[in-house]
């Protein structure tokens, strides 16, 4: 019986049998797709065409979500194909745009971008960073153990404030120095500093993100974590921009009806100043173009709601639009003018 079966396994396959498989498999094989067909170098090509990296922010803060409903709502096979990266701070964003292969795009904090100016850390940074567009604010979270009532409970306990020159590190080390809060300031990154803050072994933990953020959003209440209100006080006020949690944010730590007072910081989409006609140019100005013509689909739901917040005509003082943006954001303003002349309604923004 074996040697029957060793035989049989040896022995040609009929050529009838061979055409059949043969015919079943071709039309598998013709829907394959054609990256599937061409040869390694056409592969290649088409796997880094139309390549736009954007560096983010770290798991659980919305800067990824930010980046991540950028890739599902522009990309299309073939032209455009966006790689959400997780990113270890603005400060290092800015950093990783300047001198990181490949990273194209950054979003980075606004406060940031100016400690970076006024400090001199890189060289005529007002001329090599531009902004394709002004984001969104995103709020300062202070969350705080259950002995913490006020920030003068503060005083002299440790305090995550992030890792050292993230944007969290540069704005809490900003607020809580302009509202004479005496911390032990600590660096531990959002899930570190959360968990730490679980066990009792540090005092509060400084995030900023925009709200609802995943990692804020996760937390139950039932450990005493609780926010901490920050007043908007005139030290604060040059910088930051009022704000507040309600329950609609995050109903585990706000009662329904009530409201934790914050401040916010603007969120600005980042990029090196490419010389035109040079490929990163190129690339930059299709991304730009289909993020425009898009931005109305980011508006809607599944999408993070802080994109409905967001205005694509809205500047940043003392900073310089990227030229292909500017350019876009112009012709969109004529086609307004026109149509308004003409007694049109007026297209929305990002329709092209």
């Amino acid at each position: 019986m074996i040697e029957s079966l060793k035989t049989a396994r040896r022995r040609p396959w009929p050529k009838a049998l061979a055409a059949l498989v043969l015919a079943l498999l071709l039309p598998g094989l013709a829907a394959l797709p054609a990256a599937a067909r061409g040869t390694k170098a056409e592969n290649i090509a088409r796997s880094n065409t139309g390549i736009v990296r954007v560096i983010s922010g770290a798991y659980g803060e919305t800067y990824l979500r930010i980046a991540s409903d950028l890739a599902a709502v522009l990309n299309e096979e073939g032209k455009l194909r966006i790689l959400p990266i997780v990113g270890q701070g603005s400060m290092q964003n800015i950093d990783d745009i300047l001198h990181l292969k490949g990273i194209d795009v950054g979003i980075v904090q606004s406060d940031v971008l100016e400690h970076i100016k006024r400090g001199h850390l890189h060289a005529r940074i007002d001329e090599r960073i531009n902004y394709i567009a002004k984001l969104f604010n995103q709020e300062f979270h202070l969350l705080a153990g259950p002995d913490i009532r006020s920030l003068t409970d503060l005083a002299g306990r440790k305090v995550s404030v992030g890792v050292r020159g993230s944007g969290a590190f540069i704005t809490a080390s900003a607020v809580l120095g302009a509202l004479e809060t005496p911390i032990v300031p600590v660096h531990y990154d959002t899930a570190l500093g959360l968990e730490k803050l679980r066990r009792g072994e540090i005092a509060a933990v400084a995030i900023v993100t925009g709200k609802p953020a995943d990692a804020v959003a996760a937390l139950t209440g039932k450990d005493g974590l609780h926010l901490l209100p920050i007043p908007y006080a005139q030290p604060l006020r040059a910088a930051y921009l009022p704000a507040a949690f309600t329950h609609l944010d995050y109903p585990a730590l706000v009662p329904k009806g009530g409201k934790v007072p914050a401040i916010s910081v603007s969120t600005v989409m980042a990029v090196y100043n490419w010389a035109p006609g040079s490929g990163r140019y190129n690339r930059l100005l299709h991304f730009i173009e289909a993020f425009f013509a898009g931005f109305e689909r980011l508006q809607q739901p599944p999408r993070h709601r802080k994109w409905r917040e967001m205005s694509l005509a809205a500047s940043v003082p003392g900073w310089q639009r990227y030229a292909p943006a500017e350019a876009i954001l112009l012709k969109m303003r004529n086609r307004k003018r026109l149509a308004a002349a003409a007694g049109e309604g007026a297209p929305p923004d990002g329709k092209r």
